[in-house]
Protein backbone atom coordinates (compact mmCIF):
# COMPACT_ATOMS: atom_id res chain seq x y z
CA UNK A 1 0.00 0.00 0.00
CA UNK A 2 1.09 3.48 -1.09
CA UNK A 3 1.37 5.35 2.13
CA UNK A 4 -0.42 8.92 1.57
CA UNK A 5 -0.77 12.04 4.25
CA UNK A 6 -4.48 11.94 5.04
CA UNK A 7 -6.54 15.24 4.90
CA UNK A 8 -7.07 16.89 8.32
CA UNK A 9 -9.76 18.13 9.75
CA UNK A 10 -13.41 16.19 9.12
CA UNK A 11 -13.14 13.65 6.22
CA UNK A 12 -15.62 10.71 5.15
CA UNK A 13 -12.33 8.41 4.90
CA UNK A 14 -13.38 5.12 7.02
CA UNK A 15 -11.27 3.72 9.90
CA UNK A 16 -10.07 1.45 8.06
CA UNK A 17 -8.63 3.38 5.53
CA UNK A 18 -7.12 5.84 7.95
CA UNK A 19 -5.68 3.33 9.67
CA UNK A 20 -4.36 1.21 6.77
CA UNK A 21 -3.35 4.35 5.95
CA UNK A 22 -1.42 5.59 8.72
CA UNK A 23 0.26 2.11 8.69
CA UNK A 24 1.86 2.34 5.65
CA UNK A 25 3.07 5.57 6.58
CA UNK A 26 4.59 3.94 9.78
CA UNK A 27 6.26 0.78 7.80
CA UNK A 28 7.65 3.15 5.43
CA UNK A 29 9.01 5.37 7.98
CA UNK A 30 10.27 2.85 9.93
CA UNK A 31 12.48 1.18 6.73
CA UNK A 32 13.58 4.96 6.32
CA UNK A 33 14.96 5.08 9.74
CA UNK A 34 16.50 1.82 10.06
CA UNK A 35 18.48 2.66 6.89
CA UNK A 36 19.85 5.55 8.36
CA UNK A 37 20.65 4.37 12.20
CA UNK A 38 20.19 0.71 12.60
CA UNK A 39 17.36 -1.43 14.01
CA UNK A 40 19.33 -1.02 17.16
CA UNK A 41 19.75 2.99 17.75
CA UNK A 42 16.22 3.79 16.25
CA UNK A 43 13.71 4.31 18.76
CA UNK A 44 9.85 4.38 18.30
CA UNK A 45 10.09 8.08 18.66
CA UNK A 46 11.97 8.55 15.35
CA UNK A 47 9.83 6.41 13.65
CA UNK A 48 6.50 8.19 14.64
CA UNK A 49 8.44 11.49 13.86
CA UNK A 50 9.15 10.53 10.28
CA UNK A 51 5.76 8.78 9.89
CA UNK A 52 4.03 12.04 11.63
CA UNK A 53 1.73 9.94 13.85
CA UNK A 54 1.23 9.99 17.08
CA UNK A 55 2.70 7.54 19.42
CA UNK A 56 -0.98 6.44 20.51
CA UNK A 57 -1.43 5.83 16.75
CA UNK A 58 1.69 3.84 16.81
CA UNK A 59 0.97 1.68 19.69
CA UNK A 60 -3.19 1.00 18.07
CA UNK A 61 -1.62 -1.17 15.45
CA UNK A 62 1.72 -1.99 16.97
CA UNK A 63 2.62 -3.92 20.11
CA UNK A 64 6.35 -2.72 19.97
CA UNK A 65 8.92 -2.25 17.66
CA UNK A 66 9.85 -5.48 17.32
CA UNK A 67 6.17 -6.40 16.56
CA UNK A 68 6.27 -3.44 13.50
CA UNK A 69 9.32 -4.83 12.10
CA UNK A 70 7.88 -8.14 11.61
CA UNK A 71 5.01 -6.40 10.20
CA UNK A 72 7.16 -4.59 7.71
CA UNK A 73 9.26 -8.13 7.07
CA UNK A 74 5.49 -9.96 5.99
CA UNK A 75 4.82 -7.19 3.82
CA UNK A 76 8.00 -6.92 2.02
CA UNK A 77 8.17 -10.81 1.37
CA UNK A 78 4.59 -10.75 0.65
CA UNK A 79 5.11 -8.21 -2.03
CA UNK A 80 8.24 -10.18 -3.55
CA UNK A 81 5.85 -13.59 -3.38
CA UNK A 82 3.28 -11.68 -5.37
CA UNK A 83 6.08 -10.30 -7.95
CA UNK A 84 6.98 -14.04 -8.48
CA UNK A 85 3.76 -15.97 -8.48
CA UNK A 86 3.11 -15.87 -12.03
CA UNK A 87 6.68 -17.58 -12.58
CA UNK A 88 6.16 -20.05 -9.96
CA UNK A 89 3.22 -20.97 -11.50
CA UNK A 90 3.73 -21.04 -14.94
CA UNK A 91 5.31 -24.07 -16.65
CA UNK A 92 6.63 -21.82 -19.55
CA UNK A 93 10.43 -22.30 -20.26
CA UNK A 94 13.08 -24.99 -18.67
CA UNK A 95 13.55 -24.84 -15.15
CA UNK A 96 16.78 -22.40 -15.40
CA UNK A 97 15.29 -19.97 -17.73
CA UNK A 98 12.33 -19.83 -15.03
CA UNK A 99 14.96 -19.44 -12.00
CA UNK A 100 16.63 -16.98 -14.56
CA UNK A 101 13.38 -14.68 -14.76
CA UNK A 102 12.60 -15.58 -11.29
CA UNK A 103 16.22 -13.65 -10.24
CA UNK A 104 15.61 -11.16 -12.74
CA UNK A 105 12.06 -10.00 -10.89
CA UNK A 106 14.06 -10.36 -7.60
CA UNK A 107 17.19 -8.24 -8.14
CA UNK A 108 15.39 -5.73 -9.84
CA UNK A 109 12.40 -5.56 -6.75
CA UNK A 110 15.63 -5.15 -4.18
CA UNK A 111 17.15 -2.33 -6.70
CA UNK A 112 12.94 -0.72 -6.31
CA UNK A 113 12.84 -0.42 -2.76
CA UNK A 114 16.44 -0.30 -0.79
CA UNK A 115 15.06 0.45 2.08
CA UNK A 116 12.88 -2.71 2.76
CA UNK A 117 15.37 -4.67 0.95
CA UNK A 118 17.60 -3.41 3.95
CA UNK A 119 15.49 -4.62 6.73
CA UNK A 120 15.03 -7.41 5.29
CA UNK A 121 18.39 -8.46 3.79
CA UNK A 122 20.54 -7.03 7.30
CA UNK A 123 18.27 -5.55 10.15
CA UNK A 124 16.85 -8.60 10.62
CA UNK A 125 19.70 -9.75 11.98
CA UNK A 126 19.82 -7.16 15.15
CA UNK A 127 15.49 -7.54 15.65
CA UNK A 128 15.32 -10.20 17.89
CA UNK A 129 14.43 -14.10 17.69
CA UNK A 130 11.24 -13.48 16.76
CA UNK A 131 12.13 -11.83 13.44
CA UNK A 132 14.96 -14.09 12.70
CA UNK A 133 12.21 -16.84 12.84
CA UNK A 134 9.44 -15.33 10.77
CA UNK A 135 12.38 -14.64 7.97
CA UNK A 136 13.73 -18.03 7.78
CA UNK A 137 10.51 -18.84 7.87
CA UNK A 138 9.60 -16.67 4.89
CA UNK A 139 13.22 -17.76 3.26
CA UNK A 140 12.08 -21.18 3.35
CA UNK A 141 9.03 -20.35 1.19
CA UNK A 142 11.67 -19.47 -1.78
CA UNK A 143 12.96 -22.91 -0.80
CA UNK A 144 9.69 -24.29 -1.89
CA UNK A 145 9.36 -22.59 -4.75
CA UNK A 146 12.69 -23.59 -6.06
CA UNK A 147 12.16 -26.81 -5.36
CA UNK A 148 9.04 -26.87 -7.54
CA UNK A 149 10.84 -24.94 -10.51
CA UNK A 150 13.52 -27.85 -10.51
CA UNK A 151 11.58 -30.49 -9.40
CA UNK A 152 13.63 -31.42 -6.54
CA UNK A 153 13.04 -34.65 -5.27
CA UNK A 154 15.48 -35.93 -3.34
CA UNK A 155 17.44 -34.97 -0.04
CA UNK A 156 20.12 -33.72 -2.39
CA UNK A 157 18.04 -31.45 -4.14
CA UNK A 158 16.17 -30.21 -1.37
CA UNK A 159 19.59 -29.28 0.16
CA UNK A 160 21.18 -28.18 -3.11
CA UNK A 161 18.06 -25.46 -3.36
CA UNK A 162 18.52 -24.02 0.00
CA UNK A 163 22.10 -23.85 -0.51
CA UNK A 164 21.20 -21.56 -3.94
CA UNK A 165 18.56 -19.75 -1.77
CA UNK A 166 21.70 -18.97 0.81
CA UNK A 167 23.86 -17.90 -2.23
CA UNK A 168 21.24 -15.57 -3.20
CA UNK A 169 21.23 -14.05 -0.27
CA UNK A 170 24.36 -14.20 1.02
CA UNK A 171 25.39 -12.03 -2.13
CA UNK A 172 22.60 -9.74 -2.41
CA UNK A 173 23.32 -8.85 1.01
CA UNK A 174 26.64 -8.23 0.54
CA UNK A 175 25.98 -5.52 -1.81
CA UNK A 176 23.77 -3.49 0.10
CA UNK A 177 26.46 -3.56 2.89
CA UNK A 178 28.93 -2.30 0.38
CA UNK A 179 25.83 0.00 -0.77
CA UNK A 180 26.64 -1.39 -4.21
CA UNK A 181 22.87 -1.60 -5.10
CA UNK A 182 23.79 -1.14 -8.95
CA UNK A 183 25.90 -4.36 -8.40
CA UNK A 184 22.87 -6.50 -7.97
CA UNK A 185 22.06 -6.75 -11.66
CA UNK A 186 25.86 -8.57 -12.46
CA UNK A 187 24.80 -11.36 -9.83
CA UNK A 188 22.32 -12.49 -12.24
CA UNK A 189 24.59 -14.45 -15.06
CA UNK A 190 26.84 -16.34 -12.54
CA UNK A 191 24.17 -17.23 -10.13
CA UNK A 192 22.12 -18.37 -13.08
CA UNK A 193 25.27 -20.69 -14.10
CA UNK A 194 25.56 -22.24 -10.46
CA UNK A 195 21.83 -23.62 -10.96
CA UNK A 196 22.88 -24.66 -14.40
CA UNK A 197 25.67 -26.79 -12.83
CA UNK A 198 23.33 -28.20 -10.59
CA UNK A 199 20.19 -28.56 -12.17
CA UNK A 200 21.30 -28.94 -15.83
CA UNK A 201 18.31 -28.28 -18.79
CA UNK A 202 17.48 -31.83 -20.16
Amino acid sequence: MTATRLPRGRHNLSREHVAGQQRARILAALGEVLTERGYVNTPVAAIIERAGVSRETFYQLFASKEDCFVAALEDTVGGLAAVFEHVLNSSDGDPVRRFDRLLELYLGALAAMPDRARLFLIETYAAGEIAMRRRLELQAQFVDGLADIFSARSAADRVACEALVGAVIALVTARFVEGDVAGLARLRAPLVALAAARFPPP
